[in-house]
C-alpha cells in the first residue's frame, strides 16, 4: 500500500499525521498479536496516541496553535478535544468515544484495570472507524490508503452491543464479590473499566479509590447495574458490516427515564464526583501558576466572573471553615485572558470599585 502523504500538507502536520498512522498500525498489530503479556496496555496506549497526533496534525494544518504559550509545550489530549470541537467539527458522540478511549488508557497505564475481550475489541474497532472518519473529514483521505484491511483488529466473535458488554462486565463483578470468593482486587479492576466508560457522557470523569469503593459497596449490598452505574444507560453502539469491514460507532442516548428518588436512594445510585481532584488549585497556587500577586489574581477572577461559575470554583466546608478551590477550567480561562486583556486596566478597575465600596 502507498505510504506517501499528499504534498498539500505542511511539513509539521505531515509528520504528526505519519506518527498517528504509525501508532494506529501498532495498536492493530498488538490487538492481533499471539502474545497476551501487556496486550491491552499496548493497544490502548497506541490507540490513544494515534488520535492525539491526528488531532494535532489537523489543528496545525488549519494554523490553530497547539502549544501552551506559558509552558512552551504542546497541549494535552483534553485540550485537543476542546479545540477539535471548535475547529474540526467533532461531534458530541465522537468526543465521548475519544474521552472513553483516553480514560481506558489512563486506567491501564497508571493502575490496574480489567476488560473483557469484547470491550477491548469494540473500542479498537470504534477507534479504527473514527480514525477513518477523521482522515476523510480533515484530509480528504481514506485509511485504506495506509493500512490494508487484513491488518485491522480482528476477532473470532462478532462485535456485540455495548450494553450487553457492560452487563457481562457487571455480572463478572457481582460474581467476584460473592461472599467467600476473595476476588476483591479482580472486581475492583473491572469496576475501574466501567467507570472509565462513563467518559462517554461526562466531561470530568476522574476515577478515585473512593469511587471504586463506593461502587463495590453498592454491588455487595445488591444494587443493580443501573443504580451503581446510572450514566452507562446513556451509551449505545451502532455496528455496520461484518468481519474485516465492520464499523463500530458509539452514540449517546437519552438514558433512563427520570424519576424522583429519596435521599437514601440517591446516595446509593448516584456517585459523587471526586471534587477535591477536580477543584485542586488553591488561591496561592493559582496566583503562582499565572505569575500574579494574590490581589491581582483575585481581580482577574472577578473580571472573568470565575467566582460565580460552578465549573470553575467550589467551596469545601470543614466544620465552621469554608475553603474555596479552583478547577483546571479556571486556570485555562485566566491564562487565556492574560494573553488578550490589559491586566493593568483590570487591576485599576478593581481598585476603583473597591475604593467606592
Amino acid at each position: 500500500m502507498p505510504q506517501s502523504v499528499p504534498v498539500r500538507l505542511h511539513r509539521e502536520p505531515r509528520g504528526l499525521q505519519a506518527k498517528a498512522i504509525d501508532s494506529l498500525r501498532r495498536a492493530a498489530e498488538a490487538f492481533n498479536s499471539f502474545h497476551e503479556d501487556g496486550r491491552p496496555t499496548t493497544v490502548l496506549l497506541h490507540l490513544q496516541h494515534s488520535f492525539e497526533m491526528l488531532l494535532k496534525s489537523a489543528l496545525l494544518q488549519r494554523r490553530i496553535p497547539i502549544f501552551d504559550a506559558e509552558l512552551g509545550r504542546s497541549i494535552g489530549f483534553k485540550k485537543c478535544l476542546n479545540l477539535g470541537r471548535e475547529h474540526l467539527r467533532l461531534t458530541t458522540d465522537e468526543v465521548g468515544t475519544l474521552r472513553a478511549i483516553d480514560a481506558l488508557r489512563d486506567e491501564e497505564q497508571h493502575w490496574l484495570a480489567a476488560y473483557s475481550e469484547g470491550i477491548l475489541y469494540a473500542y479498537a474497532r470504534a477507534g479504527v472507524t473514527l480514525f477513518d472518519d477523521l482522515l476523510q473529514r480533515c484530509f480528504d483521505e481514506h485509511l485504506a490508503s495506509y493500512l490494508p484491511t487484513r491488518v485491522l483488529p480482528m476477532s473470532a466473535e462478532p462485535p456485540r452491543d455495548i450494553q450487553l458488554l457492560i452487563d457481562d462486565q457487571f455480572n463478572q463483578i457481582q460474581q467476584l464479590l460473592r461472599p467467600g470468593r476473595r476476588r476483591h482486587a479482580d472486581a475492583r479492576a473491572r469496576i475501574r473499566c466501567l467507570l472509565a466508560l462513563e467518559a462517554h457522557v461526562s466531561d470530568d470523569v476522574m476515577i478515585s479509590s473512593r469511587d471504586v469503593a463506593r461502587v463495590e459497596k453498592g454491588v455487595r449490598e445488591g444494587k443493580t447495574r443501573d443504580q451503581t452505574f446510572p450514566k452507562l444507560a446513556e451509551v449505545s453502539s451502532e455496528v455496520v458490516g461484518a468481519g474485516l469491514t465492520v464499523m463500530v460507532r458509539f452514540t449517546k442516548t437519552t438514558g433512563m427515564p427520570v424519576r424522583f428518588v429519596t435521599a437514601a436512594e440517591e446516595a446509593a445510585a448516584v456517585r459523587e464526583v471526586d471534587l477535591q481532584r477536580k477543584y485542586h488549585w488553591g488561591k496561592q497556587e493559582l496566583a503562582h501558576k499565572l505569575g500574579l500577586s494574590l490581589p491581582r489574581c483575585y481581580a482577574l477572577r472577578l473580571y472573568l466572573k470565575i467566582e460565580d461559575d460552578d465549573r470553575c470554583r467550589h467551596d469545601f466546608v470543614f466544620g465552621s471553615t469554608t475553603h474555596r478551590q479552583y478547577s483546571d477550567q479556571a486556570l485555562v480561562l485566566m491564562r487565556e485572558a492574560l494573553a488578550s486583556v490589559d491586566m493593568d486596566a483590570v487591576w485599576a478597575e478593581y481598585r476603583r470599585t473597591a475604593a467606592m465600596d
